[in-house]
């Protein structure tokens, strides 16, 4: 057999897993980036002219639906984002990969059209408000079933390109934020908006499924595949086809001739044994994401500019300084990692460097977020929170990459994709409970 390997021709595998990553996490960042729409939905009466809704905002009274949308849209995200990935890491080998991606960015894109129809759908607030819960369920099941397949399949892969799926994630999040500035610079009425949001949305879904399908057609990622294999892998597939077909399957012996016994038919590794393996790595990866989603948004865009109050620059700060900031600066840490990989998986500098950011903590609370009862403001000046917002999230995409593309590495090639899928166990668990200490960080300043 030829050991010769071949060339990703034109970046091909690489564009595809970036094209998935930005799958991924757009449509979560899309239904983020539409809050103003859904809760404008929840106004009783509801217009889908801005001046209308302008004048009604100073004698609106939010409704109780209104008030608690951002915290049961929280959690309605990340208790299936977190359970879904749990699962698909323990049922990954059970379910053809196939089925898991395709079947995803299938439901998903449905999921959209389904909401750009209901934008031109009147509808009560609490059959909307229902719907939508359910439809931010559907979309993060999905997405945690999606995700933890796309490591498990780079995992098979060079270190490298997990970046990709990272850097996608990342421009996501960026793709969302310039989109809501277009939104509050366009001045038109808020059903078109999100009309627009939602079919962008159905279209990179679409191309996310013909890049999938590509896929297994590229000459290089067919070489990673057939790597995969090993006795223990077959051992395994002969044993699920025989579960399937009720058949006995032919008689295999060891390289020294002796029988295969049953119990050498079952998987040969444990996860547990493969998390010991990757401890560090994943409990760094759940670290990083539960400083961020523990700050960011909770903490952070509740800052206030002291330089331009009454300005148009007092509008955008919020708009411009956290949210795109943050993904823009989180993007370049992510998308740095395919030219710089420092630290290496094994030093000891890495989950130093993923400990150091709980800094960043007490350095927001003292900006000037407002309301506030108990922090005083060491540092009122809009430079300052500036500065840590690119620190805050370069350190976050850049960390978090290098941590999902070691991962995968500490462990053999047939169990590179339960070890992907490890990994993206613990870093949906770092963003559920970052969105449970966000409560408690807020509280405190």
């Amino acid at each position: 057999m030829s050991t010769t390997i071949p060339r990703d021709k034109f970046k091909a595998v690489w564009l595809i897993f970036f094209m998935l990553g930005l799958g991924t996490l757009l449509p979560w960042n899309f239904f983020m980036t539409a809050s103003m729409y859904f809760t404008g939905r929840l106004k009783e009466p509801y217009f889908s002219n801005p001046a209308a809704n302008h004048r009604m905002e100073a004698e609106h009274t939010p409704s109780l639906l209104e008030s608690k949308f951002k915290n049961v849209m929280t959690l309605c995200a990340m208790v299936p984002l977190l359970l879904f990935t749990c699962l698909n890491s323990v049922l990954h080998s059970l379910i053809p990969q196939k089925l898991r991606v395709m079947g995803s960015l299938l439901l998903i894109m449905a999921v959209f059209m389904v909401t750009a129809v209901l934008v031109k759908v009147a509808m009560e607030p609490l059959p909307f408000f229902t719907v939508t819960m359910v439809k931010i369920v559907i979309i993060n099941s999905c997405g945690a079933v999606l995700q933890g397949s796309l490591f498990g399949m780079a995992g098979l892969l060079p270190a490298t390109y997990t970046t990709p799926i990272m850097s996608g994630q990342g421009l996501a999040g960026t793709f969302a934020a310039i989109a809501m500035i277009c939104a509050l610079a366009s001045g038109s009425a808020m059903d078109d908006t999100a009309f627009g949001y939602f079919i962008t949305a159905c279209v990179v879904i679409f191309l996310s499924i013909l890049s999938y399908i590509a896929l297994p057609k590229m000459e290089f990622y067919q070489h990673y595949q057939q790597r995969k294999a090993s006795p223990a892998d077959r051992s395994e597939t002969t044993s699920l086809n025989t579960m399937k077909t009720g058949t006995q399957p032919p008689a295999r012996s060891h390289k020294h001739g002796l029988p295969v016994s049953q119990e050498d038919s079952q998987p040969s590794v444990s996860m547990m044994t493969i998390f010991k393996k990757v401890w560090v790595l994943a409990v760094s990866v759940c670290f990083v994401f539960t400083v961020t989603i523990g700050t960011f948004p909770a903490i952070t865009s509740d800052v206030q500019t002291t330089l331009g109050a009454g300005t148009s620059w007092e509008r955008y700060f919020i708009p411009v300084c956290c949210f795109l900031l943050f993904n823009g600066c989180d993007w370049a840490g992510r998308s740095l990692t395919a030219v710089c990989m420092w630290p290496g998986g094994e030093s000891r500098l890495l989950p130093m460097m993923v400990a150091s950011r709980v800094l960043f903590l007490p350095l927001f609370m003292m900006c000037n977020v407002q309301p506030r009862a108990h922090l005083p403001v060491f540092f009122p000046h809009d430079a300052w929170y500036i500065l840590f917002m690119v620190l805050f999230a370069f350190s976050n995409g850049y960390l978090a990459s290098l941590c999902m593309c070691f991962g995968p590495k500490k462990v053999a090639p047939n169990e590179a994709e339960t070890a992907g899928a490890v990994m993206a166990l613990f870093l949906s668990l770092g963003l559920a409970l970052g969105a449970a200490f966000s409560f408690l960080f807020r509280g405190l300043v």
